[in-house]
């Protein structure tokens, strides 16, 4: 497939970068922040709402920094998952996004701002237009929604990257730059319930960095995924779950995320909060699996059906869970 023409912009600052989009915003000209281009580019070859300009992250160096608590947006995956300094967890997640060679160009920044996914929109325009666009599609149709039908008001095209849930699970603070200004808040209050709004980004804006607690290093968890094929696909489901134990069996702390089932991942404190009210060990690690699978609504718009993918969280869950029924603190 064709790439359409677009013109490539290359700033070497972060500086300079937002004074482009700033620039760009001003003139009414549509752009896209590209980092590794693992998704974008494939999307561009496919038509998938294509904008004139592209301005690339890539030459900003100081968009790599990586430590315990600082992971910059232009980190590549790769490195993540090969760094002393990742999380275990994290750096477990970041191993099951597709293959090596993905991983090395892939980036945090882009992972976590990865576009929603759907069957009737990851197509080629060709498909597309023969089945008259969806909601999601940059066609000006004002198609209804495939998965939904008789409305066009909200996208239900489901959010399909594996770093989040683990680093909303590890406290992880989520950090922004743009034309008016910077701003941080909490990654579980980045994401949108919409698979076309996505997150709070807003036009210049782009991710520069997350930072995690001090006390990162005091987490234990799992990250455990349902997926087609071992080596590439998105996830169908994934579940992640910290917890901090201080040496009693029961855990001080718990947190589990989910994401591959909605529009955005989802931090499922309530649930959580109801099983370490009345904690009795493998029973109520039991019964905060079910109460996920209650609690994910997942539709028909992946390859797994919305009943398969709701059974398997409970597995997930439980089996991301297994280590809090282990020895040690």
């Amino acid at each position: 497939m064709r790439m359409p023409p677009f013109q490539l912009h290359t700033p070497t600052s972060l500086e300079e970068a937002i004074l482009i989009a700033g620039d760009m915003t001003s003139k009414k000209q549509e752009f896209d922040w590209v980092a590794g281009g693992t998704d974008l580019l494939p999307n561009y070859k496919w038509h998938l709402n294509v904008k004139a300009n592209v301005i690339s992250l890539a030459k900003i160096s100081e968009l790599t920094e990586l430590n315990e608590t600082h992971i910059g947006a232009m980190v590549r995956l790769q490195d993540l998952v090969q760094s002393s300094a990742t999380h275990p967890v994290l750096a477990k997640a970041a191993d099951t996004v597709a293959s090596i060679m993905v991983r090395r160009s892939g980036t945090v920044g882009g992972n976590i701002c990865l576009d929603t996914r759907c069957y009737w929109f990851n197509q080629t325009e060709q498909w597309r237009e023969s089945i008259d666009w969806c909601h999601k599609c940059d066609c000006g149709t004002e198609a209804d929604c495939r998965v939904i039908p008789n409305q066009n008001t909200l996208c239900v095209a489901t959010y399909q990257a594996d770093l989040a849930p683990v680093l909303m699970c590890l406290g992880a603070t989520i950090h922004l730059a743009g034309p008016n200004g910077t701003r941080s808040m909490a990654l579980s209050e980045f994401f949108q319930l919409d698979g076309m709004t996505r997150n709070v980004l807003q036009t210049g804006e782009l991710v520069t960095h997350l930072t995690l607690p001090e006390d990162v290093a005091e987490w234990q968890g799992d990250y455990q995924k349902l997926r087609q094929r071992e080596s590439w696909d998105f996830p169908e489901a994934g579940v992640a779950a910290v917890w901090k134990k201080n040496g009693s069996a029961k855990p001080s702390q718990l947190r589990v995320a989910t994401t591959g089932l909605e529009s955005i991942p989802m931090l499922h404190t309530k649930q959580v909060d109801e099983c370490l009210d009345g904690w009795s060990g493998a029973e109520s690690i039991n019964e905060l699996a079910e109460s996920i699978r209650k609690a994910v609504k997942p539709v028909q718009n992946t390859w797994f059906s919305p009943s398969y993918r709701r059974k398997m969280v409970k597995v997930l869950t439980r089996r991301a869970c297994a280590g809090l029924m282990e020895g040690g603190s």
